[in-house]
């Protein structure tokens, strides 16, 4: 079968390593299921962001839903990302990295008054607004407040990003954003909006785009826009393209960050404003695995399926977006057959999957597995389903490894409960 290795995560003398790690020995340690990231990959994909756009003014902001550990986070924000937060959750989250809170963006379609007054209250560096509505609110609070609200308008740039629709934000179908009309109206209504300062423009077309075009596209139409405004008299600061940068899950054929930089600086030099970008997945996806362990191999007609102790609950891509995460044993093996299978988990669903119809080097009861590229969008949307204590996260630098959260204990799961 094939098997997926990167600089960071990959097999010596046929045993999986992440880093200097033993794979094996850190499950010995903290059982299964466990998430395991590398702390270099992090680093290595930061840094060639940054060197792919070095000859622009740029500035980074991890987008932090992808993955909200604290030790994560904390580790772009030591490079000198800013963050990206969606959620009252996610900024208290990102504060508790000691960040100044002029390196936060605060999004979300959906932002409530008490999300927007905690924004103006930590003078975060500026709240993207998704609706006409939205920004008469924020200039409502912030008059109340005694502010000046730093606002960007977040506008859909009708184009298909020709990714899962569940993950497309850029259509007019989509829930995110103003058309390009509506944004101009709003930027030229600005003297109805005392406590505003619009200081950008945004987009965000979707997840997972392995082409370059629909950010090209996009592009384009905004920066139409951009200079629209700007001959109407308002100089923007910045432009902010989002994320949605693809990576390589199986054999996608994806884009380099410096093909990406390649086709888009053009673009910017014209705006002569910052560029802002948003990545999450790009920065922390290939860096992270789920180890599993088989608990039974079993055959219903001809179908094969391998029961793991992994579950939807634990990674969710697979069962809502179909998502291909690649799965191989920890310990590689040649000499064994390769067999068509479900690999499933405990869960009491059928929708409870991790792979569907996977050639898979047939596994024994008990061999660990690791589930590739789990480090972005696993832990954060992972849940006590079933009862079902969430997993351990471990992060290892070098040689090093830090247990960055532990394994829910059962109080855990019933901590804010009470029977009456």
């Amino acid at each position: 079968m094939q098997y997926l290795e990167n600089q960071n995560i990959k097999y010596k003398n046929n045993q999986l390593y992440v880093e200097g790690i033993n794979v094996d020995d850190l499950v010995k340690e903290f059982g299964t299921p466990l998430y395991i990231y590398s702390k270099n990959h992090f680093i290595n994909q930061y840094k060639e962001f940054e060197d792919a756009f070095s000859q622009i003014k740029h500035k980074i902001f991890y987008a932090m839903k992808a993955n909200f550990n604290l030790s994560v986070i904390n580790t772009f924000v030591n490079l000198g990302s800013g963050v990206d937060v969606n959620s009252e959750g996610e900024l208290f989250r990102a504060l508790k990295t000691g960040i100044d809170p002029s390196k936060i963006i605060l999004t979300s379609v959906g932002k409530t008054k008490n999300e927007i007054k905690l924004g103006l209250e930590k003078n975060v560096l500026m709240i993207k607004a998704e609706s006409e509505e939205e920004v008469e609110l924020i200039n409502q609070i912030a008059e109340k407040m005694n502010k000046v609200a730093r606002v960007a308008i977040r506008v859909n740039p009708d184009v298909d990003a020709k990714t899962h629709p569940y993950i497309s934000t850029g259509l007019s179908s989509n829930k995110f954003g103003v058309d390009s009309k509506t944004a101009l109206l709003i930027y030229k209504r600005r003297k109805d909006f005392s406590n505003i300062q619009f200081t950008g423009i945004d987009m965000h077309i979707g997840s997972q785009i392995t082409s370059v075009s629909p950010f090209v596209d996009a592009m384009q139409k905004l920066s139409e826009l951009y200079i629209e405004i700007e001959k109407d008299g308002l100089k923007l600061k910045h432009f902010d393209v989002g994320g949605g940068i693809g990576v390589k899950y199986n054999n996608e054929d994806s884009f380099s960050i410096n093909e990406f930089a390649e086709k888009t600086i053009p673009l910017f030099k014209k705006l002569n404003c910052e560029i802002i970008f948003e990545p999450g997945r790009f920065l922390t996806a290939n860096g992270g695995i789920l180890v599993t362990e088989v608990l039974y191999n079993k055959k219903n007609g001809d179908k094969n399926f391998i029961i793991v102790d992994a579950a939807m609950n634990d990674l969710l891509r697979p069962s809502i977006y179909q998502a291909y995460h690649h799965i191989q044993p920890i310990n590689k093996s040649d000499a064994r057959k390769n067999i068509i299978a479900n690999v499933v988990g405990p869960v009491c669903e059928s929708g409870d999957y991790l792979a569907r119809d996977r050639e898979i080097t047939q596994p024994t009861s008990g061999e660990l597995l690791a589930v590739m590229s789990a480090g972005a969008y696993g832990m954060v949307m992972s849940s006590n389903y079933n009862g079902r204590r969430r997993p351990p996260e471990v992060l290892v630098d070098g040689n090093k490894y830090s247990v960055i959260r532990n394994r829910e204990t059962f109080d855990h799961l019933i901590y804010d409960e009470k029977i009456i």
